[in-house]
């Protein structure tokens, strides 16, 4: 199966992310307005996860989101992964925060 993908620095600025890293790797850094549902969640939370638009997902360099784009693709669900994560996103220099209070960085 074939799973679009599109550049870090392509992603449009009010684009659905979803975010598929574990809590530790969130929690360091991630884009403002990403939605957070780790890959090993993302079975039980799929209704979570819109139906109706197209659903970028993100994780540290982008295996995991692939995968994850993949199967939601399979769902049915217009998915695409964000080629070379977070680590791409921050390299594009896009917006981040962290939870932490500290700069923002991608663990």
């Amino acid at each position: 199966m074939t799973v679009p993908e599109i550049p870090a620095r392509d992603v449009p600025d009010d684009a659905y992310l979803l975010d598929v890293r574990e809590q530790e790797e969130w929690v360091a850094g991630h884009a403002p307005d990403a939605v957070h549902i780790p890959m090993t969640q993302i079975q039980g939370r799929v209704e979570e996860v819109p139906g109706d638009r197209t659903v970028y997902v993100v994780c540290r360099v982008g295996g995991r989101s692939f995968r994850v784009a993949a199967w939601l693709n399979q769902l049915g669900r217009e998915a695409v992964n964000v080629d070379g994560g977070m680590e791409s996103w921050e390299s594009a220099r896009r917006p981040m925060v962290s939870e932490t209070g500290q700069p923002p960085f991608v663990a």
